[in-house]
């Protein structure tokens, strides 16, 4: 009788892939699973003067709710403008010097518009703020008498509160933004000019370090091939500073949308902010179902843009091990 023959072993390259994959993914998914199990039974015990505290499933059904309110909106613009466009098509059949008038769809913007409002909002903030925290930081940190004379002021001012600077954007905005005919809306600059104030200072001082911090030895090289200022910032410095740099980056971009979702809740410009005060003001059954939707939402934009940060740092960095965490 012939024995059974056995089936070979998992190969070491096989037990380590698994294990990867078992930490890459079964790990994050348990973690999950005891997250949304511990949230289901905290929220069936807690009831508040809107009614009981939505678990997992209220805020699934919720976030249904807002997608199909978002659909039925789109809808509604899609008729009102086929109808202005019949009216006009008609009154040009009688009037061939009729001038057709298109006016703007003004129904309430959605959940999903908000999200849109504020992410173009953070960004362009954002933005502004890397403009002018990059090139101030290499300067800072090439220069160490610039280096002592400016952070004292950096040390001051970054730690201010957004709800601080709030108010004097506002105020300067509405004093130098006059106009009839406004390009964008002074909501959206108190917006963006309290975004950028408030996250411009990690990205200064990181930088400032990462330039101090240049190897000696690049330093000296770049003397002896007798580089050009901008030569030298350019193939030496910032190749050099790039992650820390990036560092800043992270840190700015994290503080820039924390900072926005209160700037709009406190002065009720358009985004998620407002829309999650709006819905707190409402106080119907289905408010703390919504807000928490729209709280996860918020740490899942985060997320993202933390991790598009990241692999933007892969893409132009010398170090392509950088870690994904």
């Amino acid at each position: 009788m012939k024995l059974l023959a056995e089936s070979p072993s998992p190969t070491p390259q096989v037990v380590h892939y698994l294990g990867n994959l078992a930490r890459a993914v079964g790990l994050p998914l348990v973690g999950v699973a005891v997250f949304l199990f511990l949230w289901s039974a905290a929220a069936s015990r807690i009831d508040t003067s809107l009614g009981q505290f939505p678990g997992p499933v209220g805020v699934w059904e919720q976030s249904g709710n807002l997608y199909a309110e978002h659909v039925e909106q789109r809808q509604r613009a899609d008729a009102f403008y086929e109808r202005q466009d019949k009216r006009n098509a008609e009154k040009l059949a009688k009037n061939p010097d009729y001038i057709p008038k298109q006016r703007a769809y003004t129904g309430k913007p959605t959940f999903f518009d908000q999200i849109g409002t504020s992410l173009f909002t953070v960004m362009t903030g954002f933005l502004l703020a890397t403009l002018i925290a990059v090139p101030l930081g290499i300067v800072i940190g090439l220069s160490q008498g610039l280096y002592a004379a400016f952070n004292p002021l950096i040390q001051l001012f970054k730690p201010v509160s957004p709800l601080a600077w709030l108010p004097l954007v506002t105020l300067v905005v509405s004093a130098l933004y006059v106009t009839d005919d406004p390009l964008v809306p002074k909501s959206f600059l108190n917006s963006m000019f309290t975004v950028m104030l408030c996250s411009i200072w990690p990205t200064i001082v990181n930088t400032a370090v990462g330039v101090a911090n240049v190897s000696q030895d690049y330093v000296n090289v770049s003397r002896v091939l007798r580089l050009g200022p901008l030569t030298h910032v350019f193939k030496v410095v910032l190749p050099s500073s790039i992650p820390m740099i990036f560092t800043g980056l992270r840190l700015s971009l994290s503080i820039a949308w924390m900072v926005l979702i209160a700037a709009e809740m406190l002065a009720q410009n358009p985004g998620l902010g407002k829309f999650v005060w709006d819905e707190f003001q409402n106080g119907s059954s289905d408010s703390l179902g919504r807000i928490m939707v729209a709280v996860l939402v918020i740490g899942a934009i985060g997320f993202l843009l933390d991790r598009g940060m990241l692999l933007l740092q892969r893409a132009v960095s010398w170090d392509k091990a950088v870690n994904l965490r």
